[in-house]
């Protein structure tokens, strides 16, 4: 009890980290690769969207007018198409066939589908008794002027986004530069995945885990593996430390006889701004700085070190390259749950969208280490360190990894 009222909370760990936030600048990129990148530039209209007056439905284009004399039968004059020039209506009691996407000829306010038409002999029928002026038009600078904002700075650029840039023909675009990021495992106990381990050893996971999750928010990782070894871990932690702008540790943190992780960043001149969370699991997390280069030291159970890197290490990303802060999803608790000990708890949970709510069914697995209860769930609900008991029904802020 005394111990965890000495740990940092959940809340001042998530601001120091924000605090810490680093810019590293703007790249120039092809639009074609930007997706899930934070966008540094206005996108604006090159022209008025749509930029003519364009036909929303294939049919016939008439002059209201002559509809509303009650003339109901028109002579064809020729076929408007889309990616055609501009026809006009040399009678204005004619028709010009019309295509969806053209634009609307000259001459005509108003297209009738062909649903509502019959067309013999070059002469089209009209089945119906009104007809609205610009009626199937989609009219020119109706979604968007010249020059108005279409996508604003710091937009974290989606499938959405990408069409819009390639309407206005930016052919590349100004993003938040990434960071260059080495993800480091330690430990003697591990080995490479395509090595078949003896009895007391295991495959190498979290690391292979944290790459995949910085992949999906475009960061093309590099990692290593460090032996337990101090001099080793001093020589090359030293050169990673010059090299990268973050470093991403997985193990060697806690309170165990070749935990020499903190030992040696000190060292090595890293300044510690925290060392263990009240928080379960990741409870040994550490956080600290040397210039310029950020340091996540996660413990080494893999679902500490995912929910660590979900929870701290992305909105330190977010805030960096654009200064904002996610809002939070919130999600509710299907049943009764207790957990005593005076920590922020991440609960394990499968979210189901059940008559427009999401609920959170908890599917809690065998301790920080049980890697394959991860596979079973969707995100963790974080449940606060004042409370012991949790009611169903009670609302609480959702962190997650699967969508």
């Amino acid at each position: 009890m005394k111990e965890h009222k000495q740990l940092i909370s959940v809340e001042d760990a998530s601001a120091i980290i924000l605090e810490a936030a680093e810019d590293f600048g703007v790249e120039e990129v092809p639009f074609q690769e930007s997706l899930g990148r934070i966008l540094k530039e206005p996108i604006m209209a090159d022209r008025e969207m749509p930029p003519y007056n364009r036909v929303s439905m294939d049919g016939i284009a008439i002059n209201t007018s002559i509809f509303e004399s009650g003339n109901r039968e028109y002579i064809i004059e020729g076929v408007q198409a889309a990616g055609s020039p501009q026809l006009s209506l040399a009678d204005p009691e004619h028709c010009l066939e019309a295509m969806t996407g053209a634009m609307l000829p000259f001459g005509t306010d108003a297209v009738i589908p062909y649903e509502l038409i019959t067309i013999e002999n070059n002469l089209a029928k009209v089945h119906i008794e009104d007809v609205q002026y610009f009626q199937n038009i989609h009219q020119q600078g109706l979604d968007r002027k010249k020059d108005e904002v279409l996508i604003q700075k710091n937009t974290k650029i989606s499938p959405a986004e990408i069409g819009v840039l390639a309407t206005v023909g930016k052919t590349s675009v100004k993003v938040a530069a990434l960071p260059k990021v080495a993800i480091i495992s330690t430990g003697d106990e591990l080995v490479s995945v395509n090595q078949t381990p003896q009895p007391y050893q295991i495959r190498k996971s979290n690391v292979h885990s944290l790459i995949s999750l910085l992949k999906t928010n475009c960061i093309q990782a590099e990692s290593f593996h460090l032996q337990d070894n101090k001099a080793e871990l001093k020589q090359k932690i030293k050169k990673y430390l010059e090299t990268y702008d973050v470093l991403m540790f997985s193990g060697a943190v806690s309170k165990g006889k070749f935990d020499y992780l903190p030992e040696i960043l000190d060292h090595l001149g890293v300044k510690k701004l925290f060392h263990k969370v009240r928080q379960r699991p990741g409870k040994p997390f550490w956080f600290g700085k040397k210039n310029n280069t950020t340091v996540f030291a996660f413990p080494g159970n893999p679902v500490s070190t995912y929910v660590s890197c979900l929870k701290y290490f992305l909105p330190w990303l977010t805030y960096s390259q654009s200064g904002r802060i996610d809002k939070k999803s919130f999600a509710i608790l299907s049943t009764d749950f207790i957990f005593k000990p005076e920590l922020t708890y991440f609960l394990q949970v499968k979210l189901k969208n059940e008559d427009g709510v999401v609920m959170a069914h908890p599917i809690v697995g065998n301790g920080s280490g049980d890697l394959a209860n991860l596979t079973l769930n969707d995100a963790f609900l974080e449940l606060p360190s004042n409370q012991s008991e949790f009611k169903k029904g009670s609302v609480f802020p959702v962190i997650q990894y699967r969508f």
